[in-house]
Parts: structure tokens; sequence; C-alpha cells
């Protein structure tokens, strides 16, 4: 009874279920073996169990608590209750009859008292599941050596943060073992597989774990429950597994698995739970004939399991999850599903399903969740929905569902999550959508809607928490609002065609989180818009609309907690607005802004992402912005700035990109810039520096991109350089200066990232990754690098540069001298541009290594002799020009020179040969010599430029610039994909 005063209850904690104490005397009176929960001895009457596990018990447990009094207690359950994250007693040390010990889920933490593993007579110890504490053990070696005559031992979600003890393959008497999430690193002991009498083994989520299944003998034949997930076997499944014929369980998650699975695995008799998603690598199909498992819950996704779902699939009775999201199964849902009256969760998204969903489906009256989306499903009813109800998750978005929009809903009274997005349906929303009390999730994005939306139909969803209707020509009518919505946070309304800003969004008291970007909205940014959101806001796009200011040409933006802002590509004309204390991102990017930058930017300390590029901006570049702590992306390029570059850039400089290109800026290049560590992108193209080459910028390891174009750099690049070192470097423009000397041979040499072709199977872009973490989750921002080529007044703009791509461009300078035949050595060069300079010599036949080169200039300048036949082996090349040379000889034919216009060869009076009308007297269909190296004839370029239309002529060079994207992680994804043919084989779909 002291104990029962000494603790409270609490019936609200979600693991209480009957609080037994309450059963108790409360004047103690009374025999206490009677009371809930109290087993006696019968024969002496002293209490030797105690079972008070989900009793609703709340409070701290004393070290000098009555129930350590209890000297012959054999068994104590307390699991399932909440002692407030203390430790866990000494005072256990008075039980030394205990048998069985269960202290999970019961809000304990710090270490792990060693008494406990003085209790010699423990054959149950159970401390599992106190995660939130957590309890941590420091020697677990030395804790369980005296308990060599456990049978089960729980410590799952325990720190550990060591190796598995070896000596727990000698508790022979061990039929259970929990070790998950406890952080264990080192091998695994694969003895303890050997095991005799083992029915459960779980040391699942320990991802620095290391082990690897025993390729002859499994100890016990009774092994119940196997869970792995999470530790990297990358190996197949053994087929060995199949022959446990007592197992239910089986956890293979995230297991880096591969190969084959064992089609038999589906036939143990006993298994009810078989999880093995998260295994890109794991094929596998489903048995036709029959399934010998007694099924409960299959989880397949993120596989490659692939073929179609049979109809066999409808005699498992007792199945009620089947989760087989981002799969490669195909052909229809067959009909025999709808015999599955237990499922409570099918999750088929992202497959290629194909044909209607069967009207069998009605019959799942248990469902709650229903993922079909991103599929190619058809049909143009979904009456069958009508029955679900129970359903609290829908979502059928990205098929090919057709008709009118489908006004099923009235009875799935419970629904909290639906997507329609991405179908055929038309017609007008239904009212029966806006009785779904329940609902926090609605997509209805791109759909062909009718008629215009009442804002106070809207607010008849008192749980909506999201609200998508992107790409949807959807209005809101301009009735009078008599209410709010309490609860509405995330509002995605892009390219919906909207002209004005809707009224309602100025009544949500709770919004978040706004996507308005890709509308035709015109005028000024209202200030009733955040008349009742103005704390709550964390993210704003408004981006590509023709917005002209802020309403009172208010340049103070008043959202305290933002961290997100875009506002580019707009109409923006006035001083740039100084962003929010707290934002990370600020994009306002293409506007008419103009005007000097404030210093007062620099005291956004959390900036990361600062993009005020395509603007009229003037004046000095605040030399604070290199002091912003965290920034790492600065794009400044394209305004008319007319200052000298900032020598602020201290120690620890986060920048990776840098791109003020386009201005009017002087002077020289920092040499602070060495302490940017992580620089990968530096873009000063295009303005007035007067400066010899940096060559300190090769002790930037991460550097790829280095553009210098027009300016008014000059001298020679190497000399008295003993050592460069540009190991990532993969563009190099230098373009339009007055550099002299020699072709940079050190630096060209030093180029490592240029020597290597490296083979892509998927398509990726050179760009920098950021993930940004807010209160309320996450964002990405994606930064890529665009490509201007330009030749005289034509240029052609590509907007993500694949990550294979790789170009030099030294043209319009004064080098002299040969080339270099180390060039050959950069083979996986896809562009080089010498041209306009003093190069004499001859073309050396090394160029011809250059395998995957699409664009060869030397125009414009004094090469002699022949062009090496090796050339015409070029088979990417698609761009070449030696015109304006003192070349001789035959021009080689075959492959792609019998493509190059005669200008390409202009002005070398001695080359002979089609397609100059001068013929050679030797003959004029030379073949091009053997090739010294392999082409592969089926592959194709992974960066196919026009080259012929940007760089036919003098004068040709490139530019690069930044793109700067976000990608909403879960949302939405905006890619550019132009891909060669191998590319495409690599992908599935």
């Amino acid at each position: 009874m002291e104990f029962k005063r000494s603790i409270k209850t609490n019936r609200t904690d979600w693991r209480c279920i009957h609080p037994k104490v309450h059963s108790w005397s409360q004047d103690g009176s009374g025999d206490c073996c009677s009371w809930d929960g109290v087993k006696c001895d019968e024969v002496t009457g002293r209490v030797i169990a105690l079972d008070l596990s989900s009793n609703c018990l709340s409070g701290i447990m004393s070290p000098n608590t009555t129930l350590f009094q209890l000297v012959h207690m054999e068994s104590l359950n307390l699991a399932f209750n909440s002692f407030n994250f203390s430790p866990i007693p000494y005072g256990f040390s008075n039980l030394s009859r205990l048998r069985y010990l269960n202290l999970s889920n019961s809000d304990f933490s710090g270490e792990i008292p060693h008494v406990i593993s003085q209790l010699s007579e423990l054959i149950s110890l159970d401390l599992s599941y106190n995660r939130h504490g957590p309890l941590d053990l420091l020697n677990v070696d030395d804790f369980i050596h005296n308990l060599t005559g456990l049978k089960e031992l729980d410590l799952s979600y325990v720190n550990l943060s060591s190796p598995i003890p070896p000596v727990l393959a000698n508790f022979s008497s061990l039929t259970w073992l929990g070790l998950s999430n406890c952080e264990l690193n080192g091998d695994f002991p694969v003895s303890i597989f050997q095991l005799p009498n083992l029915e459960v083994l779980c040391i699942d989520g320990n991802f620095n774990l290391s082990m690897f299944f025993p390729k002859m003998y499994w100890g016990s034949p009774m092994l119940k429950e196997l869970d792995l997930s999470g530790i990297k076997l990358s190996s197949p499944i053994p087929p060995m597994l199949a022959n446990f014929s007592s197992l239910t369980w089986l956890g293979l998650s995230y297991c880096d698995l591969n190969g084959d699975f064992p089609v038999s695995i589906f036939q143990l008799p006993n298994l009810e739970v078989l999880h093995v998603d998260g295994n890109s690598n794991l094929s596998g199909f489903f048995p036709k004939p029959h399934w010998g498992s007694p099924l409960k819950s299959l989880n397949l996704s993120k596989t490659n399991f692939s073929g179609e779902i049979p109809t066999s699939i409808g005699n498992l009775s007792l199945l009620n999850e089947l989760i087989a999201s981002d799969c490669y199964f195909s052909g229809s849902l067959p009909s025999s599903m709808g015999n599955l009256s237990h499922l409570t969760d099918v999750e088929l998204d992202r497959n290629n399903l194909q044909g209607q969903i069967p009207v069998s489906f009605a019959n799942l009256t248990q469902l709650s969740v229903l993922l079909l989306s991103s599929n190619n499903l058809s049909g143009d009813t979904l009456e069958w929905v009508v029955n679900l109800t129970k359903l609290t998750f829908l979502d059928i978005s990205g098929n090919r569902l057709s008709g009118g929009f489908p006004s099923s809903f009235e009875n799935l009274k419970q629904l909290q999550w639906l997507g329609l997005s991405f179908n055929g349906w038309h017609g007008n929303i239904p009212g029966t959508l806006w009785n779904l009390k329940d609902l926090e999730w609605l997509s209805l994005g791109s759909l062909n809607l009718n008629g215009s939306l009442d804002a106070n139909d809207l607010f008849k969803l008192k749980s909506l928490e999201e609200l998508d209707f992107f790409d949807s020509n959807i209005s809101f009518t301009k009735t009078f609002i008599n209410a709010t919505s309490p609860k509405l946070a995330n509002l995605y309304l892009v390219s919906c065609n909207l002209t004005e800003f809707p009224q309602f969004i100025g009544y949500l008291s709770k919004l978040a989180w706004l996507e308005l970007q890709n509308n035709k909205i015109r005028g000024t940014i209202p200030r009733w818009m955040w008349n009742n959101s103005k704390e709550s806001l964390y993210y704003i796009d408004l981006s590509n609309n023709l917005l002209t200011g802020f309403e009172n040409n208010q340049t103070d933006l008043p959202w305290p907690n933002l961290r997100y802002l875009d506002i580019s590509s707009n109409l923006l004309e006035m001083t740039l607005p100084v962003p929010p204390p707290l934002v990370m991102q600020y994009d306002i990017s293409n506007n008419v802004l103009f005007g000097e930058v404030s210093t007062s930017i620099c005291e956004v300390s959390s900036l990361v992402i600062l993009d005020l590029s395509n603007n009229s901006l003037n004046g000095t570049i605040p030399p604070c912005l290199g002091s912003i702590g965290p920034l790492e992306f600065l794009n400044l390029a394209r305004n008319k700035f007319d200052s000298i570059i900032a020598h602020v850039y201290p120690d620890g400089c986060a920048l990776r990109m840098i791109d003020l290109s386009e201005n009017q800026l002087r002077g020289i290049i920092p040499r602070s810039l060495a302490n940017c560590g992580m620089l990968e992108y530096l873009n000063l193209g295009d303005n007035q520096i007067n400066d010899t080459f940096p060559f300190w910028l090769s002790g930037l390891a991460s550097l790829k991109v280095i553009a210098l174009q027009s300016n008014m750099f000059y001298g020679p690049i190497e000399e008295n350089l003993s050592q460069l070192n540009f190991t990532s470097l993969q563009i190099l423009d230098l373009s339009n200066n007055s550099f002299n000397g020699e072709l940079p041979s050190k630096l060209l040499k030093s180029c490592h990232a240029m020597k290597d072709i490296v083979g892509k199977d998927t398509l990726a872009y050179l760009s920098i990754y950021q993930l940004v973490n807010l209160s309320s989750g996450q964002y990405a921002s994606i930064m890529t690098y665009a490509i201007t080529l330009m030749n005289k007044d034509t240029k052609m703009e590509y907007a993500k540069i694949p990550d294979v791509f790789v170009g030099i461009n030294l043209s319009n300078n004064k080098f002299e001298g040969l080339i270099p035949e180390l060039i050959g050595d950069l083979k996986s060069l896809l562009m080089l541009n010498l041209s306009n300079n003093f190069l004499n010599g001859s073309i050396p036949p090394s160029l011809a290594n250059l395998t995957s080169l699409e664009s060869l200039d030397l125009s414009q300048n004094n090469l002699v002799g022949e062009i090496p036949q090796q050339l015409a082996h070029l088979t990417f090349l698609s761009n070449f020009d030696v015109s304006h040379n003192r070349l001789s000889g035959n021009i080689p034919r075959g492959t792609q020179f019998d493509t190059f216009p005669r200008s390409s060869f202009a002005m070398n009076d001695g080359l002979c040969g089609s397609p100059l009308p001068n013929k050679c007297t030797n003959g004029d269909n030379i073949p091009p010599p053997p090739s010294s190296f392999k082409v592969d004839n089926k592959e194709e370029c992974l960066f196919d430029l026009d080259w012929r239309i940007t760089l036919g002529g003098a004068g040709g060079g490139f530019l690069i610039g930044i793109v700067l994207e976000n990608l909403i992680i879960d949302k939405k994804s905006r890619w550019f994909v132009h891909c060669s043919k191998k590319m495409v084989e690599g992908w599935k779909r």
C-alpha cells in the first residue's frame, strides 16, 4: 500500500489499460494475495509475483520503496508504465530470487545499475524500449557474465555502443535474444546462429554492425522470429532459410540484399510476417500456383520484384498488409484480391499496373490505407469506394482514370488523406467532398476542374492541414468569408493561372508553407496576405508571376520566422527588400531591382543561399557578405556592380558557389578566396578584372568550374611555377583575355578529373545539393550549373550540365608555341577551344585519344602541317574548325569529317580534298589509318549539342552560369530530362 501511495496513475498515457492498484484496499486491510496483479506462494503466503504491466503508473520509483522489501519475489513486471525517465533504482539488489524481470517501455533512463547483473537466478530479463531516455550499458560483456541461466534477454533500444559479446554464444539455454537499435558495432558473432534453442533473434536497426549468413549450419531448427533489418548483409538470401518451418517472422528490410529472392520462402507453413523492403538490388516474383504461408504482413517495397500479381494471392485469407510500393509489378490487379477481407493496408503505388481497379475492392471493408498512385490504371468509376467506410488514406493520383469527377466520398467519414491528382477527371468538385470533417491532406492537382471554389466550402474542412491545387485552372469566388481555417498550414496553388491573390489566404491563421509560383498574379503583394499568419509563415514561393512590388513600397519584410523566400522572375521594380532575420534561402533574381545593396543584408546571419542575379543593382558589393558564416551559394551575376571584389573571406569560409559574372567589377581577385576550402564553382566572367592567373586556386581541392572569360587578365600562366593541382577541375574558361606565353601544360597535367572517362548509366547534373532543416521538416535546394555556348552574336543556353561534361576554352588570348601532346591525356574532354591565339607547329596526333570529344576549334592560329588522319576516328565530333591557319595536305575522309562544311577548313591554302574545291594530286579518297584505340559504336554521347550552330566560326567560346531550383521532398520533382540511348537502356522506367 505504501508503494501505491508513493506513485500516481495517469489514465491518459497510451500504455494505460487498467490501473490494477485502484482495486487494492485503501487502508491495506484484507488479503493482499487476492489483489489484482499479486500472486502469493500457496504454502507460505508470501508475495512471489507482481504484474503491474500497463497499469497507468506514473512517477519516480524511490530506491526505498516497499516493493524492494518483497524479498521472496520471483517475478516482477512493470512494463508499459511511465517512471518519468528516472534511473533504475539500486534496490533491485534485494530481490535476489528474481527469475523474471520486465521493465520494458517504462520510461527509465540513465545507466543500468550493475546490481541487475547480480540477480543470478534470472532466466528472463527485459529492459527494452526505454528509448526516450535512453538506458545505457557501458560494459555489456561484464553485465551478462553472471547471467548464464538466461533464456530470454531483450535489451532493445539500450545504448550499448559496442560489439556483441561472443560469450553470448555460450548461453545454450537462450531462446530469445533482442538487441534491436542498440548502436552495436563490429562483427556479429556468427556462432550465435548455432545456439541450439534459439527461437527469436532480433538485432535490427544496428547500422554499424557487420555480419554474414552462416554458409552451412544453423543450430536451432525452432527459429520463429529473425529480424536483421538495417544490417548491411550485401549478399543474396540463402535458400536454406526456407528450411525453417517454424519461422513466423522474417525481417530483412534495408539489408543491401541482392540476387533472386528464394520463392520457396513463400511456402513456409507458419510464416506470418515477411519484410524485405528497401533492398533495391533484390529481384523476385510472386508464386503463381500456391502460397504455403499464412501471411498477415507482406512488405516488398523498394525492391526489384516484378511480374504480375497472380490470382492466387486471393488465397491469403489472413493477409492484412500488402505493401509493394516502388517495385516493377505489371499487369492488372486480380479481382481475387476482393477475397482478402482482413486487408487493412494496401500500398501498390509507383508500379506499372494497368487496367481497371476491380469492383471486388468494394469487399475490402476493413481497408484503412489504399495507395495506388503512379501507375497506369484506367477506368471511369470509383463507385466501389463508397463501401470502404474505414478508409483513412486514399491516393490514386498519377493514373489514367477518367470521366466525371468522382462523387463517391459521402460515406468516407474517417478519411484523412485524399490524393486524386494527375488523372483525366473533369467537372465540378462535388459538395460531398466538403463534408469530410477529418480530412487533413487534399491533392487535386492537374485535373480539368470547372467552376469556382468558394472558400467557405473549403473552410468546412476544419482538420485540413495541406491543400494541393497545382497545374489546375482553379479560381476562387469573391464571396464574404465568415470563418477561418484553424489548421491549414501548407497551401500549393502552383501553375493555376491565378491572376490575383486568393482572398482566403488572409484568413489562414496557421499558414506555414505557401507556394504560388508559375501563375499570372499581377500588381503588388498586399499586406492583408499575412493578416493572420505573419508569425507562422516559414516558406514562401511567389516566383514566376507578374508582381511589381510590395504594397506601399515596403522593403522591410514582416515575417519574423520565415526561412525560405523566393520572389524570383517577376517585375519587381524597387530597391532590394531586406530579407527577414531568420531567412536561410533568399532568391529575388530576374527582376528589375535597382540601387545599392544595403549592408543590413549581412545582419541576416542565417543565410545559406543568396541569389540576386539578373537585376540592375549597382554600386559596391557589401564586403560583409563574405563574412556570413553559413553562406554557401552567392549569385550576384548580371547586375551593374562596379566596385572591386571585397577581400573579406575569413578562415572557414563555407562558400561553395560564387557567381559574380556580367558586372563591371574591377581590381584583382581577392587572395582570401583561398580560405573557401569547399568552393566548387567560381564564375567571374565578363567583368573588368585586371590580374594575373590566380594559380593559388589550385589549393581548393573541390573546385570544378573556373570561369574567368572576358576580363583583362594578362601574362603567362605558369611562369616560375613548379606545381599545380586542379584535381577536380572539369570546366576551365579563360577566353577573351590577354594571357600569353605557352599553353599551361602543368595546369592541364594536374586536371585529373579530365583524364578518366567515367561511364554513367543514369542521368545526373553538375550541381550542389543542400538539405535545409526546418523546425517542421526539411526541404532540399539543388544548385545546377548552366552553360551558354556562344558564336559571335549567337548564343544557345543549356539550363543544366550533365556531370560528364568536361570543357576547356582558352580562345581569344595571346598564347603561342606548340599545342602540347599531353592534351591527349585529357580523355574525358567534350569541348576544346584554342582558337584565336598565336599557336604554331602541327596538330598533335594525340588529340585522337580524346574519344569523347564533340567540339574541337583550332581556328585562327599559325598551325602548319597536315590534319592528323587519326582524327577521323573521333566519332562523336560534331564541330571541327581549323580555318585560318597554314595547314596542308589531305583532309581526312570518312565518319564525321564527311559532314563538316567548307568553312571548317577555309583559309588554309595547302589543304585539299572534300569539301574544298582543291583536288589532291595524290588522290582524294585516302582512307583514315587504323585506329589505335577502341570505339564503342553502340554508345552515344551524353551531351548532344548543336555545336555547328553555336561554335562555327571565329570568336567561339562558352559562358557559364547557374540555375537555382527547389526540390520539395516527397512533394514534387522538377527534372529536365535529356539523355542518351545508353542512359535510357539503363533506366527501367
